[in-house]
Formats: structure tokens, sequence, C-alpha cells
């Protein structure tokens, strides 16, 4: 590698680095950042400020979101579906403890079977992940019920998964969303990865080009150093 493209490769770490922690200053970035899906299926929308199911039926919600999960759907399908689902479960404390019941449940049987399932532990993990941003005692709806996602380390399954799969940027993007507040090496080494495999996968790179808190991760690559950066 030259030292030009090498520079543009670092400075462009660093820039979307930039642009995970901006949008970690801006809310919970599991719960308010939409990952962009195109034309595949999901849970129906729903606003993370809602405090609503906008008529979806909750009873409905582990089920659906099984189907969806168990019908081989891309990683970045299955972040907005864990998503989603964590924004309706937070409406209802025993569908959410359904919900990541069944999840602990298909993943610890992949494992007895002995074949390990990289997509179930992921799914676990990201769920737990996302519960523990936006699910807890301060939940309305929770009274004081604690977080269903207690004791599960949401990064440690994920990385798990990542193991079991090997390479697998979209896997490596949601590790670096979930390790926003740190390790902070860890974080580094997701983000980029997954920036280098987004030049392979263009979804992936829509989505580290969209919106993150005023800017676009493409604004912050291609901003002059020391520049780009909302305060």
């Amino acid at each position: 590698m030259n030292s030009r493209v090498f520079v543009r490769y670092a400075f462009s770490t660093v820039a979307i680095l930039i642009g995970l922690t901006t949008l970690a200053q801006a809310g919970p970035p599991l719960i308010c950042h939409a990952i962009e899906i195109g034309q595949a299926k999901s849970l129906p929308w729903v606003d993370f400020s809602s405090k609503a199911s906008g008529g979806y039926d909750l009873k409905n919600l582990t089920r659906d979101t099984l189907a969806i999960l168990d019908s081989g759907a891309p990683v970045l399908v299955r972040m907005e579906t864990l998503r989603r689902a964590t924004i309706y479960a937070r409406l209802d404390p025993q569908v959410a403890k359904e919900l990541i019941t069944r999840l602990q449940a298909r993943a610890a049987n992949s494992d007895a079977a002995g074949h390990p399932e990289a997509l179930a532990w992921f799914d676990l993990g990201y769920l737990s992940a996302t519960y523990k941003q936006w699910i807890g005692p301060g939940t309305p709806y929770f009274q004081g019920e604690p977080n269903p996602a207690t004791g599960l380390d949401g990064y440690g399954l994920i990385r798990k998964a990542i193991t079991l799969r090997g390479q697998d940027p979209e896997m490596e993007f949601a590790a670096a969303l979930v390790t926003l507040t740190g390790p902070e090496s860890d974080h580094q080494d997701h983000a980029g990865k997954a920036m280098a495999g987004a030049k392979n996968d263009p979804l992936l790179a829509q989505n580290l080009a969209s919106n993150f808190h005023q800017q676009t991760v493409t604004e912050l690559l291609t901003a002059p150093p020391g520049g780009g950066h909302s305060k």
C-alpha cells in the first residue's frame, strides 16, 4: 500500500469513527438510527418515539419476528427487525420477555445440536443490546421490572457470532454500533472492518452514508482533517 492510499484509508477510518460517535450523542444509536434495508421485509414500521403500537397486535411480535429471522434475512434486515421489535416490546414486559427467551432457546438449541448457528447468536446478542438501550426499570410499562436482557452480554454474543460466521462486514457494523461507548480498541477494529467491507456491499455503504445527527458519514469522509464534526 503506497503512502497516499494509506493516508486516505487512515483518514477514512477516523472519519467513520467520528461519525459513529456523533450518532451516539444523538440518542440510543441502536434505536434512534433506522437501518436501511431497501425493499426487504421487516416488521411494520414504528417510530422510536412512539408510545403506542400503532394498531399492531403485540401478541404476534415473537411469531412475526422469528418468521423474518428464520427466513435467512441478511444481517442488516435482522438489525432493523430487532430494532423495531424492541420498540414494540417496550410496550409490554411479558412480550419483551417472551421474545428474548425464544431467541435464547433458539441459540442454545443450535449449540446443543452440535451446529452452532452464527445468526442465532447474533440475533440474541443484538436484541440484548437494543433492550439494554431502550428497556429498563424506568420504562413506564415495566413498572420497575428488570430488563429482560439482564445478565446477557450482547456484545460478547455478537463477537461469538462473528467468530462462527467468519468475515461479515454487516456484523462488524453492528458490533461497531454496539461498542460506541467502548471498548475503544474493539470499536475501532469493528468500524474499520465494516468500512472496508462496504466497498463490496452497496446496502452497507448506503447505511454508512446515511444521516447521522445532521451529518452524513460521506460528508465526514470528504471533510478536511479537523473539520466536518458537529459540536
